[in-house]
């Protein structure tokens, strides 16, 4: 490793650890998670094409019959699974093949996709190219299935490597590697960027799973891709290492001024709730929008545990101060946005009605 990698990795370990002690001053650091892990599915599904936000997630969790929805949110919704789902059995299974095809069956269990074998490693070659691209004019051909086995092999084996190696190098190598072998027919970004995640959690780098790079990815798109082709073409790593190393101390950063705005935001509106004298209710009403930034009267009567009557005017005495925005502009079935609280995810997307930044017109697509 030269000089620069090595100052890159010193920069990024102090922000990870940064990150991971801000976490535990958390009021209840699996409601960060939580967002961290839908705001991570809808950027990474959007680096492959999709048009879904957050709030197309929050609205569909709401209410799966919602009408007015992107017909891709299905596939974010989808991601959100596969990286619980995956988390979750990180804690009884080690990160391998096996967990990583569990992953890709959730991810395309249904949607777009699910006719490419959910769940399992290709059987026929694919390519990576512009639109429909044949495979003569593909910028890159993966190794065809007979060799294929042979270096996800290796690749298992890299995983749980007892060599002396920086887990932030290990996590971009591997990241590297498998959206080179491109094992699957469908999915092989979303599922090599939960990689990152889980392995990061593997090495115990992270106490909690609070580190996304898709953010910076997608920001970013044209150099991923160019750095993974270097690669292949050049065996430039150096320079894949040094932009990965760099996405992962930016993203640090980012998130760590994002739990603290979280923890300033909190007292602010506790506070605002107990001089407006809103009772127990309005506090009990603020850590439900901490769980479900997106909600109706309904929701909160039931979380609440209150009449219908009571919870309406409290939702409404929210909306007075400011805490919520009602989004629909009807009489019935109105919902209402924590806005505050989702600007802290979302500055930088779209909101609900608005068009969204025009795709690339190449990606990692697969054939």
């Amino acid at each position: 490793m030269d000089s620069a990698l090595v100052g890159l990795l010193s920069r990024a370990d102090q922000a990870v650890g940064r990150l991971d002690g801000v976490a535990q001053i958390l009021p209840n650091p699996d409601l960060f998670v939580a967002m961290y892990v839908r705001r991570e599915a809808v950027l990474s599904s959007q680096i492959e094409g999709t048009q879904s936000s957050l709030d197309d997630v929050l609205a569909f969790e709401l209410d799966p019959n919602v009408r007015g929805l992107p017909n891709d949110v299905g596939e974010v919704v989808n991601y959100v699974r596969a990286m619980n789902a995956g988390l979750d059995r990180l804690t009884d299974l080690p990160l391998s093949l096996r967990l990583i095809r569990e992953i890709h069956a959730e991810l395309l269990r249904d949607g777009r996709g699910s006719e490419k074998q959910p769940g399992e490693f290709r059987t026929r070659q694919n390519w990576i190219g512009a639109g429909s691209a044949r495979i003569s004019d593909a910028a890159f051909v993966p190794p065809p299935p007979d060799t294929m086995w042979d270096a996800l092999d290796n690749l298992e084996r890299f995983l749980h490597t007892d060599l002396e190696m920086p887990a932030l190098v290990h996590c971009g190598l591997t990241h590297a590697q498998f959206e080179t072998i491109h094992p699957f027919l469908d999915g092989n970004g979303r599922v090599g960027r939960l990689l990152i995640t889980f392995l990061l959690c593997h090495r115990r780098v992270l106490h909690r799973p609070l580190l996304y790079l898709s953010h910076y990815l997608k920001r970013r798109r044209s150099e991923y891709y160019d750095r993974l082709m270097a690669i292949r073409i050049d065996g430039d790593w150096e320079g894949w290492l040094q932009f990965f190393v760099r996405g992962v101390s930016e993203t640090a950063e980012e998130a760590t001024t994002t739990a603290r705005a979280i923890v300033n935001l909190r007292e602010s509106h506790r506070a605002l709730i107990q001089e407006r004298d809103l009772g127990s209710n309005g506090l009990r009403l603020l850590d439900l929008l901490f769980r479900q930034p997106l909600l109706h009267v309904n929701l909160a009567k039931d979380q609440l545990g209150i009449s219908y009557g009571t919870a309406n005017s409290l939702v409404e005495r929210f909306e007075t101060l400011g805490l919520l925005e009602e989004t629909t502009g009807s009489h019935r079935n109105r919902r209402y946005r924590y806005t505050p609280y989702l600007a802290l995810f979302t500055e930088d997307e779209p909101r609900p009605g608005q068009a969204t930044p025009a795709q690339a017109t190449e990606t990692e697509a697969d054939r």
